[in-house]
This record gives C-alpha cells, sequence and structure tokens, in this order.
C-alpha cells in the first residue's frame, strides 16, 4: 500500500519505516497537450508501474503545443506556455487527485514555448524558451519558477549557462537539469550539455556534465542519481532512437543506455523514479506510442500501451517522479484540517457588476473574510454546494438574462482558483444545491424560457462530469433554499411566479420525485437555508418586501417550520452554510443596502434566537452561493 498522497501520524510513519512498508508509491504519468494535426488541450493518464492504454483525464483551459513546460508536486499539474496557435505565457494548473479539466494558475515571465523542466514537490523550474518576445535569435536563456502551491506568476529565477531551446528535463529533489536543445531556432544546433541549477536557491546555472550524444526535442527523465535522455533531432531533421544516461552524483560524461523501439523526436517524457516512459512524439506523423524502460538497469524501452490521441510535441506531469521525496513525512497541516469548518462564498454579484472572487472564513471562529483566489467565469444568481474536500459553484447567469449550465470546482485545501467541472442536464439560475459527502443535488432554478423548473439534477462528486436527472421537485421554482443530513435533503419556500411555503424532503443516496414535508411559517422568495445534521433553518427572503423571518424543521421528521428568531435585517438573496452547532449568513439585499451587503452573522443551531454579527466579506455580495466543509450533509 503506498503512502503517497497521504498525512501521516509521525508514530505510524515511523513505524512503517521500520517495518519496511513505507513506499514511494507507483505514481502517474499524464501526457499533456501537444500537436495531434493541430494544438491539442488533451490530457491523458497512465499508471507508470503498469503497462495499458491511456485514459482521458481532462483538459487544459487552452489547446498548446511545441513544448510547454510540465510541472507537478505530488497533487498538482502545471503547464507553462506553448504555442495556441500564437506563443503564450499562460500557465494552467490541474489537481492530479481526480479528472477534472484546468484551471488558470497565472503568467510566465515571456510567451514562448519549446520549454524543459523540472519539479519538486515545493518548486517547478522552467528553463529556457522560443519566444517571439526577443530579436532575432528568437530564444531565451531565461530560468523561471512557480511555487508549486500557490496560484500566481512565475518568478525570475537566473539563466541558463547557454542559451538554447527544445531543452530536455530531469533531476531530483535537490537540484534540476537541463540537458540537449538546439542553440538555434532553426532546431538543427545540437547540444550535448547538462546545466544544473539547486531548485531551493536562485541564480544562474553552471555546465555540469555532457551528454554521450547530442540531440534536441528529446525526452527527459531519471531516478535520484541517473539522468536520461531519449530519442530527438540530429541535425535539425534527422530522428534518433538513443538513450543516455548520466551519473547525477559525479559530473562525468555519459553513456549508452540503450534504444527506443523506433527513431522519433518531439516526444516528452516522465518517471517515477523506477521506470521511465515516453509518450508519443513524431516519426514522422504523429505517433500514439508510449514506451517504458528501467532506469536502473539499462537497455532498451519496451511497449507500454498507446496514448488515447497520436500527438508530440507536448509535455508531461508525473506526481511521483525523482523529484518528489516521500521519504520527507506530510506532517498534518497546521493552517487547515479538511472538517475543520472552512467556508467559501464563491463568486455572485459586487455591484455593479459580476464578482469572481472567493470568500474564506472559518465558521467556528468570528472576524472577516479572506481572499481565497477566483473563478473561471464571471456570472452571478449561482449556487454552491461541497462535500469535505470540493466545492462546487454551480449554474447562474453568465449573459444577462440567460441561464447557465456550467459547473465549476475548487478543493476547498488549497487556495487557488476554480476549474471545469462538467455540465448541468438543464441550464438554470436561481436555483439551490445540497450535498452529502459523495453526492451533489442541484434543484429547481429559472430555465431559460424564464419559468421556474421542478428538475433535480444530481452528480457523484468524487469524479468531473455532468449531471443526471433525479427526479422532480412538487413544484416549480426559484430562489428556494436547502438543507441536509448525511441522507435526506430538504428544499424549501421559492416562487413562480407566486411565492410558497412548501418544503419538499428527498433521499440525498436514491433518485425519484421529491415528496411533501410540511411548511414554512411563511411564503417567501430567494430565501437562504443551513443545517447542522438534525435540523435545517431557512432565513429571510422576499414577498414582496425583504423579511428578517428564520424557520427551523427536524430533518429527519416531518412537519410545518417553527420560529427560529430574527436576522440583524430584513434581508434576501443571501448565502448560508453551517459546521455541525453553528450557522451563518452572508452577504444578500436589504432595504437599506440595495445593492449589496457585506455583513455575516450567525446562531446556535441548536438552540433559538437571533443572529449576532460576526465579521465582513471582502466586499457587498449578492446572488451567489455560501458553502463548507462541515455543513450537515457531511455529519453523521
Amino acid at each position: 500500500m503506498s503512502n503517497s498522497g497521504k498525512v501521516w501520524d509521525i508514530r505510524e510513519a515511523y513505524k512503517e519505516q521500520r517495518n519496511n512498508t513505507w513506499s514511494r508509491g507507483t505514481g502517474q504519468a499524464w501526457c499533456v497537450g501537444g500537436n495531434d494535426g493541430a494544438a491539442s488541450k488533451h490530457v491523458d493518464v497512465v499508471t507508470i508501474s503498469s503497462t495499458g492504454n491511456a485514459a482521458d483525464f481532462g483538459d487544459l483551459t487552452t489547446a498548446r503545443l511545441d513544448m510547454p513546460a510540465g510541472v507537478a508536486s505530488s497533487t498538482r499539474g502545471v503547464c507553462m506556455g506553448g504555442q495556441s496557435p500564437s506563443y503564450t505565457n499562460v500557465i494552467d494548473s490541474m489537481q492530479l487527485s481526480s479528472a477534472g479539466n484546468a484551471a488558470d494558475f497565472g503568467d510566465s515571465q515571456q510567451d514562448g514555448g519549446y520549454r524543459s523542466a523540472h519539479s519538486n514537490n515545493i518548486r517547478g523550474i522552467s528553463f529556457s524558451i522560443y519566444t517571439p518576445s526577443v530579436s532575432n535569435p528568437f530564444m531565451s536563456n531565461v530560468i523561471e519558477f512557480v511555487t508549486m502551491s500557490n496560484v500566481g506568476n512565475a518568478t525570475d529565477f537566473g539563466d541558463l549557462s547557454e542559451t538554447r531551446m527544445a531543452n530536455s528535463g530531469f533531476g531530483n529533489n535537490i537540484n534540476a537539469f537541463s540537458a540537449a536543445g538546439s542553440t538555434n531556432n532553426a532546431l538543427s544546433g545540437d547540444s550535448d550539455r547538462i546545466d544544473k541549477v539547486v531548485i531551493a536557491t536562485t541564480g544562474n546555472s553552471t555546465d555540469y556534465a555532457d551528454l554521450s550524444t547530442a540531440s534536441t526535442s528529446s525526452a527527459g527523465f531519471g531516478s535520484t542519481t541517473r539522468g536520461c535522455v531519449a530519442g530527438g533531432r540530429i541535425s535539425g531533421s534527422s530522428r534518433n532512437a538513443n538513450i543516455t544516461q548520466n551519473d547525477l552524483t559525479s559530473g562525468a560524461t555519459g553513456s549508452d543506455f540503450g534504444d527506443l523501439s523506433a527513431t522519433r523526436r518531439d516526444l516528452p517524457g516522465a518517471d517515477n523514479n523506477v521506470r521511465g516512459v515516453t509518450m508519443g512524439g513524431n516519426a514522422p506523423g504523429q505517433l500514439n506510442t508510449i514506451e517504458f524502460i528501467q532506469i536502473d538497469s539499462g537497455g532498451n524501452a519496451q511497449d507500454f500501451g498507446d496514448l488515447t490521441v497520436a500527438r508530440s510535441n507536448g509535455t508531461t506531469w508525473d506526481n511521483s517522479s525523482a523529484g518528489i521525496n516521500y521519504d520527507e513525512i506530510q506532517r498534518p497541516s497546521v493552517n487547515y484540517m479538511p472538517g475543520s469548518g472552512r467556508a467559501l462564498y464563491i463568486g455572485g454579484t459586487a455591484a455593479p457588476s459580476g464578482s469572481k472572487t472567493i470568500d474564506m472564513f472559518n465558521i467556528n471562529t468570528l472576524g472577516n473574510a479572506s481572499d481565497f483566489g477566483d473563478v473561471i467565469t464571471t456570472r452571478t444568481q449561482q449556487t454552491s454546494c461541497s462535500n469535505l474536500t470540493r466545492a462546487l459553484m454551480v449554474a447562474g447567469e453568465i449573459s444577462a438574462p440567460s441561464a447557465s449550465d456550467n459547473v465549476e470546482a475548487i478543493q476547498i485545501a488549497s487556495q487557488g482558483n476554480t476549474n471545469d467541472f462538467g455540465n448541468l442536464n438543464t441550464a438554470v439560475r436561481l436555483g439551490t444545491a445540497l450535498a452529502n459527502s459523495t453526492r451533489a443535488v442541484m434543484c429547481g432554478g429559472r430555465t431559460p424560457a424564464d419559468a421556474g423548473s421542478n428538475e433535480i439534477q444530481y452528480k457523484d462528486l468524487s469524479t468531473a462530469g455532468d449531471f443526471t436527472d433525479f427526479g422532480d421537485l412538487s413544484v416549480g421554482r426559484r430562489g428556494s433554499g436547502t438543507g441536509s443530513s448525511s441522507t435526506r435533503g430538504l428544499i424549501g419556500a421559492g416562487l413562480d411566479p407566486a411565492v410558497s411555503n412548501v418544503i419538499d424532503y428527498i433521499t440525498i443516496g436514491s433518485t425519484g420525485n421529491a415528496t411533501d414535508f410540511g411548511d414554512l411559517t411563511s411564503a417567501r422568495g430567494y430565501v437562504a437555508a443551513l443545517s447542522s445534521a438534525v435540523r435545517a433553518v431557512w432565513g429571510g427572503g422576499q414577498d414582496p418586501a425583504y423579511i428578517n423571518v428564520m424557520d427551523y424543521v427536524t430533518i429527519a421528521s416531518t412537519g410545518n417550520g417553527t420560529d427560529f428568531g430574527d436576522l440583524l435585517d430584513n434581508s434576501g438573496y443571501m448565502g448560508a452554510s453551517s459546521n455541525s452547532t453553528r450557522g451563518v449568513f452572508a452577504g444578500g439585499l436589504t432595504s437599506g443596502s440595495p445593492s449589496g451587503y457585506n455583513v455575516i452573522q450567525y446562531m446556535t443551531i441548536a438552540t433559538t434566537g437571533d443572529t449576532v454579527d460576526f465579521g465582513d466579506l471582502i466586499n457587498n455580495k449578492t446572488y451567489t452561493g455560501l458553502t463548507s466543509d462541515s455543513h450537515g450533509g457531511l455529519q453523521g
């Protein structure tokens, strides 16, 4: 069993090491972008220790080729630059724990492709580029880095000792190496040089050693002590099958390792510290071939399987490469633990326009929200839900007055930006969502035809993809509020066009139509709701004036709502979420703040009474969704 990606108790990890059961994990490799006849945004994945064909994993934000830089930690892959169709400085990132699409990470210092790269779990290094941003010969010797855990722009590291492009990268968790490449932009000035930098520092590279064979556009991979370069161009157009090796501890000139099964160029490589793989390439024409070698033994490459699409000139990620040191025990975070009460207020309207900002606060404390990251697409009238690790922003209005079917996702533990998750079965805005640990459920909303929807839609939260029809509400409506336990979801209030006091319930783990639960104390629309595992609470709303009323019910029973207390102000269009004991309402519209309200207020769910001031959002916000990692659907 692999310890890869786990958070360990120190004593438990020590016992694993003493018993010789502490492993690096088998790891995976991703083939990212490339040329499949045109620029590709496609991402494939394989498990390096096995053999077989690649599986589709997701898409980059934009298609790109011409060897973008690919770097990865144990949890995140980052793709820097490339051509799409002009050269770009865009950096994408993708969470590697489950399939899905990439999100924007930041920008490289220069537009360009034909990069080499290497990373450890902390930093990703990109070496030299072909770029139209500089005068002829359009090459830059710049080295730049990103911090793998933090979204943002790349930072200058230093300069390569020799200006060249289409190099190959490998290394370990201490040093990064950039090998081979072309000293001219015709890809015909083959170099045998290997440059070295120390990843944790900054500064110019040093000339470390020479390869046994000069080449360009080759695959790079290795172990902690050995670097390998496979295939590539020789003298511009010729292809080569040679695999060379260099000792990363001695600085000695390289030697022959073996051969690929055929000559090819423009191929990326990856490794898990034991086995190296090459993915695709050109021979001529794009290839779907994946081959592998055992790094410690030498010899010729063997067939591994096929990519889903033949391509060349892409890049790779590997989450157990020689650069990722699993011997360093990953201790529990002192900043965040899943289920500890993190709440996210995702996007919405910050008058007079939509907001991309994701606000963050901890429900257990008091204070103001801080910035978490951004959504991909500005929108309003959306909703949100989450399990312990992943939050979704669902539907809404991107281009007024059209409803959207788009769903974006964010990893709650890692501050940053959302990525594309999939689509609803039916586009809606002003809907409401709930979730338990495994399933997200979207309820009602306003359809593109401007009618209240009675459709319930659901999706397994463990993988990205599209929602499926679940059943129907008892009545079509928009502006409802939801609460849930781990097994039962409640949907209350709303309007279409008259306001409603109806509460429906569903069994989250099944499918089928909703059943009548009871009625709230008054009919209203644009209400917010939250829950513990035992009790659901609805607050505020509009009929037609804003109200401050809160109602509650016991989730496991059926029956009508009971008065809970009052909000700080008459409010509607708020966000709401909870942990096991405390509920929070945030933002919204009030009669005194018709363009938005920034107040966060809270109460204790198991009692009754009025809300109390908690703190403030970053901006006045409304028309959005608030969710957390510890709401009622995740308890029990």
